[in-house]
């Protein structure tokens, strides 16, 4: 008899390799009615004799291989795939190494990425020391009296780094190994230096670097030590040393701390007029007046203590990714509007009618709308000599800031011309010489610390500050997550620094350093400080190589405090309002690209959103329009989290690769009988809600952007087998077990089939879920739980031709 051929190679012995005609294919442009797409074709090949069929309980049906999973061969022996894990089972790796180096099989090694693994001893013997206790029960080896003292402490050596491994995480246990692979040393130092990169740039250090840092440090003081005193007395309404208290400790901390070498942080204008309000609602409230500076000084060690304090546990919590919470629309937007409050506060002072306002009590404190109505209604008590000087400050720096901006490309020295600084140094020796006090112009007069010391070390959370902590409370919240964006967006636009490329930028680092700095700050009731980009791209350009330029200007700020405050008596506010409405110009100069930019792709919602940012910080308060820009953009993000991305599959033509049916409906195949199903994301409390609507509105229509309303589109039968594509769900939580659960019991009481493809490993925690919670045993076992869509389709025909089998 002669031999038959060889069976041609397949994945399953259980399916034919290719789908048969038992099931045929159709494009969505093949649906001109119901009864035409679902009608056989007459001349599709009948069902051989010997095609398999599934079968029930214990019945076999001869030549009917059982149907199950595909069985994942050895790494080292399967060829490699897109599948194929790049780094293998580093952790099975890891627990086969011994504590001294060597390997399960005896041998020390250094087993390279594309070194054969030595095969297992073949003799039956044993090693002693790979089948001791802590491999074989997880218990600590104990130490044999028979033992030399050299291998006593080897041996006590292996148990001391066995429990030391135990206390390392998953991702420094597996480190560990690749460093082993390639010969790099392991060491406790490497990773403290990772969390303290001051490790880093410290050690590697060099002289040459000191010129750039001092200069590009002397540079930043000079054109922000100024404003810092600005935004302390004319927007945060604290006394006004405060503000440079944010310049003397917060960059000495983030130097030891931050993540970017090149970053500088210190007061930012949004979070002081935020400090501002607090200040102002203490003093409506009878809290204290206008005066008091002892409690304006608390109340700012309070804001930043509790908006350091959220930032520090929100890194220790690993929440770094919430600098993407908050839409950019809704950022512009507020930063826009508190760039009016701003220019609008500002106003005022320049044009020295700030004396007017005790007749206006409301005023102070009013809306935007309020404070322009009283602008209007006292120009004729305009004080003209603080106008001239506000106004010839704010056109120089403005004139200054356009040649630099022009100037810079060809000639980059121009970076370091202080253009600022000059004009207040320039204006207080002119109040000095033309005695502009006596004038009418306000002068900054005695900076002094509040205490009287000028340092004084408070703890802000203690019992007497619980009434302003409570105050304070949602909108130290909001210094906090604006800060912490802010930083972001200036540590990603910077970039890394070319002399420590070890050095990796790090959310959480930087969750860690700015809370850190912003706690210590507190404690001197500094105003709250973080990164910006104005002055971190001001340090790099002229000079700053390394968070040394930070140290040397924390050194600077304070030989200003300690020696040079009796100097800056005859400084006029006019000066400092001017240097603030510069900022406030910065800061909505952007909004009118952005608003056109949205203009232009029809972005109503992004629109929308600005503009009531806009318009209730403007005609109401800060905190309304802050309160309606937050709730407002966790609505969005809720809104997209909750909603389930589902997606119906169709298959390419001539090919076994599927795509979204909806997205491109004219050039895809539908299965006749499926339902191929996709769900592209965990599956979590948020967003299994809908998923049983949405599913349902799949199977009525073929699509979810059909509306409810519709009559059934599909029949009933084109849903007799429903597979679940599931390589984007990489976890799943008990919600949406549970949920997930209920919808296969449902389409199994319906007599649907299901399947799963693309299912993680039987050891990951998502199959884990499924087992446990019954899912795997619905489905009808591990057999329905295939590699792919195209293997779960040859499974639906094998089990539809075997039922066809047992029912003739």
């Amino acid at each position: 008899m002669p031999s038959r051929p060889p069976p041609p190679p397949a994945s399953h012995d259980h399916a034919p390799t290719q789908p048969s005609g038992l099931r045929q294919s159709h494009t969505a442009a093949s649906y001109e009615s119901l009864d035409d797409s679902h009608a056989r074709r007459d001349d599709s090949p009948p069902l051989s004799p010997g095609s398999p069929r599934a079968y029930d309980d214990d019945e076999r049906i001869p030549g009917l291989s059982i149907a199950g999973p595909s069985q994942r061969l050895h790494p080292s022996r399967e060829p490699p795939t897109e599948r194929t894990s790049l780094l293998g089972d580093v952790g099975a790796e890891y627990r086969e190494h011994s504590a001294d180096g060597a390997c399960n099989h005896g041998v020390l090694c250094n087993h390279g990425t594309f070194s054969p693994r030595p095969m297992s001893p073949t003799d039956g013997s044993v090693d002693q020391h790979a089948m001791s206790g802590s491999e074989s029960d997880g218990s600590l080896p104990s130490i044999d009296a028979s033992l030399s003292p050299e291998e006593a402490r080897k041996k006590r050596k292996s148990w001391k780094k066995q429990l030391a491994s135990r206390m390392r995480s998953k991702k420094m246990s597996t480190s560990s190994v690749l460093a082993e692979r390639h010969g790099v040393r392991d060491s406790a130092l490497m990773y403290l230096s990772y969390y303290l990169p001051v490790m880093v740039w410290a050690r590697e250090y060099s002289w040459s670097y000191f010129k750039g840092d001092f200069v590009a440090a002397l540079t930043v003081a000079g054109m922000y030590v100024p404003m810092a005193l600005s935004l302390a007395d004319n927007l945060a309404h604290v006394p006004a040393i405060n503000g440079l208290y944010s310049f003397v400790l917060n960059p000495l901390i983030y130097a030891v701390l931050g993540s970017c070498p090149s970053m500088v942080i210190g007061p930012e204008a949004a979070g002081s007029l935020l400090v501002g309000t607090i200040v102002k609602s203490s003093v409506d409230s009878g809290h204290g007046g206008d005066n008091d500076h002892v409690m304006q000084a608390r109340i700012c060690g309070v804001v930043s203590g509790i908006a350091g304090a959220m930032v520090l546990a929100a890194g220790l919590a690993r929440l770094g990714f919430m600098d993407g919470v908050l839409s950019r629309p809704f950022l512009r937007g507020f930063i826009s509007a508190i760039g009016v409050v701003i220019a609008v506060d500002q106003l005022i002072p320049e044009l020295g009618l700030a004396r007017h306002l005790a007749e206006s009590p409301g005023v102070s404190h009013g809306s935007s709308v309020d404070k322009l109505r009283f602008i209007f209604a006292n120009l004729d008590s305009v004080h003209h000599l603080t106008f001239y000087v506000a106004g010839a400050s704010f056109v120089v720096i403005m004139v200054c800031r356009e040649i630099k901006r022009r100037l810079q490309p060809r000639y980059p020295g121009v970076a370091y011309i202080p253009d600022r600084f000059l004009v207040v140094v320039f204006s207080s020796i002119l109040a000095w010489y033309f005695e502009w006090d006596k004038a009418g112009v306000a002068v900054l007069g005695k900076v002094e610390a509040a205490s009287g010391r000028l340092f004084t070390f408070r703890w802000p959370f203690i019992p007497s500050n619980i009434q302003y902590i409570r105050d304070a409370m949602g909108t130290s919240f909001l210094i906090a997550l604006l800060g912490f964006f802010e930083s972001s967006v200036a540590a990603k636009s910077i970039g890394g620094n070319e002399n420590f490329p070890s050095i990796q930028l790090s959310p959480n680092r930087e969750l860690v350093a700015l809370g850190t700095a912003n706690l210590v700050g507190a404690c001197f009731m500094s105003l709250p400080a973080f990164g910006g980009y104005g002055r971190s791209k001001l340090n790099k350009q002229t000079g700053g190589k390394s968070p040394m330029s930070s140290v040397i200007l924390s050194m600077l700020t304070l030989i200003c405090i300690v020696f040079l405050l009796p100097y800056m008596y005859y400084l006029p506010k006019p000066v400092l309002s001017s240097l603030i409405s510069v900022v406030a110009w910065s800061l909505i100069e952007e909004c009118p690209h952005d608003i056109s930019f949205f203009l232009r792709i029809r972005a109503w919602q992004e629109l929308g959103l600005m503009l009531s940012i806009l318009l209730s910080t403007i005609f109401f308060s800060l905190t309304l329009g802050m309160a309606i820009g937050v709730g407002l953009s966790l609505l969005q993000v809720i809104r997209h989290s909750t909603r389930p991305r589902i997606q119906i599959l169709g298959r390419i033509p001539g090919t076994n690769r599927f795509e979204n049916a909806e997205a491109n409906p004219d050039r895809l195949e539908f299965i006749e009988g499926c339902l191929i199903v996709k769900i592209p994301e965990p599956l979590t409390f948020a967003n299994t809600g809908e998923l049983k609507t949405r599913l349902r509105r799949l199977e009525l229509y073929g699509t979810s952007e059909a509306h409810p309303a519709l009559p059934r589109l599909r029949r009933e039968d084109s849903n007799r087998n429903v597979i679940f594509d599931i390589h984007g769900v990489t976890s799943i939580d008990g919600s949406g077990t549970q949920v997930l659960g209920e919808i296969v019991k449902d389409y199994r009481e319906r007599g649907v089939r299901i399947f799963f493809s693309r299912v993680p490993g039987r050891d990951s925690e998502l199959w884990e879920r499924l087992d446990r919670s019954g899912i795997v045993e619905l489905a009808g076992g591990e057999l329905h739980f295939v590699e792919d869509v195209h293997e779960a389709l040859k499974l639906t025909e094998t089990e539809e031709a075997g039922s066809l089998v047992f029912e003739q």
